[in-house]
């Protein structure tokens, strides 16, 4: 097991609020989002937003090694968050059936679903090299994380779809 990590996620909330304030194109917008998390939160060694097309989840921005482009609504943690709609957080990604290994390093994974007036947008995943590295204070802090990008979105009336 990981030793806990603290992390101030109100303080990096308040400071995401302010980076997607001020820009309405929703490319730009998941782009910062995935570079800012990527960059404050630690022991972490991929992070990238899924968006829902056509049944399956999409690559869209991320920070790290190439990863699987295309994943099945019910397959991997990606694919089984999606479906059900609800946060997944796997200490050990090698235990979860069917997950799919997109970097061999990853040891450990959090993926949280962007939900808009109940219709699933996409996810953002997150993989860490450490097992056991996602706390409930992590889930609490990147569901915050999400319900302000999904904000932005909708304030500027865009789909995360929209953008790629």
């Amino acid at each position: 097991m990981m030793k806990p990590v603290s992390i101030n996620y109100r303080a990096l909330n308040e400071q995401l609020v302010a980076l997607l304030a001020g820009e309405s194109d929703p490319l730009a917008n998941a782009a910062n989002f995935v570079g800012f998390l990527f960059s404050e939160i630690t022991a972490i060694n991929w992070l990238g937003i899924y968006v829902l097309r056509g049944g399956e989840l999409v690559l869209g921005p991320f920070q790290g090694r190439p990863a699987c482009v295309r994943i099945p609504i019910g397959r991997g943690v990606c694919g089984t968050a999606a479906e059900k709609q609800q946060t997944l957080r796997v200490a050990d990604v090698h235990a979860f059936e069917g997950h799919i290994a997109c970097d061999a390093a990853s040891r450990s994974e959090i993926v949280v679903p962007f939900i808009a007036d109940g219709r699933l947008l996409g996810v953002l995943d997150i993989d860490s090299p450490h097992t056991d590295r996602f706390s409930e204070a992590d889930q609490q802090g990147i569901e915050n994380f999400c319900a302000t990008f999904v904000c932005a979105l909708e304030r500027n009336e865009l789909r995360l779809p929209d953008f790629i």
